[in-house]
């Protein structure tokens, strides 16, 4: 009977009209809220990916000074069923120049050796490779960005300008080296394609006048979301007297913002779910009014107040589940190839919606979890049942004789 009221047709159409109203409604509003957190899911493993290429998930350096003996430290950290690898680091400031053109930029200093245990950059490499990094060679591996704004590239010749000076005759002068470009990486992150460059760890001990020893050890562990956890314990291990950092450390804006918008984003669009939820709550009150003889005949043949509310009650619950069902098919449909629409839009009106400088990453992506959308649909579900009660009692309760006086 609850299906035979929403297939309704002549007269009463306009019912039916309201029911897929209500439907549509429902799954649209579903569907939004379903691309939104895919989009905003993607964008976080997104953007943790590409940090993770090039960060470590953990570190351990020195305060004030370098690490005394990062060999033996590395073998005492590499211990730890945790670790799952270690490798040193010298870390740095400067200018960079070519011909005119001047940036600045983060000196890291690695050993090609051990880097592969501790991140992708390796992957990362467009031109060269890590092993064209040998020590007294002053080469180094540049992000595509940086080598379009100095107009370098491989082969060519770039000075570095630190900023610990010299003293001379004539005052302190700053420090310069001139480096060879051996390779480029992009990693798909401004940050790091614009600012970062590499160099082998003996080198960058010497540009930084670090008696050649690291500044300190970075950490790739099995559980990534613990790194802070189990670097700071290893530090307490080593006698303490460290600095100790992780990846969501150094980036904790990015994910805190992702989760703020993420949790704003949900309460608003659920409240568009319960907007459009009360159109089952206006339907179910207008069929409860046009079937006021239909509820009288039915209980005078002996239906039970609970079978009144439980018709009425299935009618709203069918309006719920099957608007939810094609929000659910369509928020994914979207969301799975939201990527493509996108590349699609950006050819067809030659715009970049995305900028690499503003948003860190080009692209869209996205990162459908089901866990979510089953708690998007439960959430629909539970509303429209919820909005069928008052409609439902309401018809139930109604005397037949009243109804059927002037039938």
């Amino acid at each position: 009977m609850a299906l035979r009221y929403l297939r309704v047709r002549g007269k009463n159409g306009f019912i039916s009209f309201i029911s897929l109203v209500s439907m549509v409604g429902i799954g649209l509003a579903v569907a939004v809220l379903i691309v939104v957190l895919s989009v905003m899911n993607g964008f976080e493993h997104e953007l943790r990916q590409r940090i993770l290429n090039i960060l470590s998930h953990a570190t351990i350096s020195g305060v004030e000074a370098p690490l005394e003996d990062w060999r033996s430290m590395r073998d005492s950290v590499l211990a730890s069923p945790e670790v799952i690898g270690a490798a040193p680091y010298v870390d740095g400031q400067g200018l960079l120049m070519a011909e005119e053109s001047l940036a600045g930029i983060q000196v890291r200093g690695i050993d090609p050796a051990l880097e592969a245990d501790v991140s992708a950059i390796a992957t990362l490499l467009g031109q060269g490779s890590l092993e064209d990094l040998q020590p007294g060679a002053y080469r180094t591996l540049i992000g595509t960005a940086l080598a379009e704004e100095l107009d370098v590239g491989v082969g060519d010749s770039v000075v570095l300008v630190l900023a610990q000076g010299t003293v001379t005759p004539v005052g302190l002068t700053p420090r310069t080296r001139l480096l060879h470009v051996a390779g480029t990486f992009e990693a798909g992150m401004f940050e790091y394609d614009r600012g970062l460059i590499y160099v082998h760890l003996e080198d960058a001990a010497r540009l930084f006048r670090t008696g050649g020893e690291a500044t300190g050890l970075r950490l790739a562990v099995a559980d990534i979301f613990r790194a802070g956890s189990v670097a700071a314990q290893l530090a307490r291990t080593l006698g303490g007297g460290f600095y100790v950092g992780d990846w969501s450390r150094q980036h904790v804006n990015f994910f805190r913002s992702i989760q703020l918008t993420k949790s704003i984003m949900f309460v608003i669009f659920s409240l568009v779910i319960a907007v459009a939820v009360f159109n089952i709550l206006s339907t179910l009150v207008m069929v409860v009014r046009d079937k006021r003889s239909d509820i009288a005949i039915l209980q005078s043949f002996g239906a039970s107040p609970r079978s009144i509310t439980a018709l009425f009650a299935t009618q709203g619950t069918l309006i719920g589940v099957i608007g939810t069902a094609f929000g659910v098919a369509l928020g994914i449909l979207v969301a799975s190839q939201l990527g493509s629409m996108a590349a699609f839009v950006e050819t067809v009106l030659g715009i970049d919606l995305l900028s690499e400088e503003v948003y860190f990453i080009s692209d869209l992506p996205t990162d459908i979890r089901p866990a979510e959308v089953v708690q998007i649909a439960l959430l629909a579900v539970v509303l429209a049942v919820s909005a069928t009660l008052y409609p439902a009692f309401s018809a139930s309760r109604q005397p037949p004789v009243e109804a059927l006086r002037h039938e």
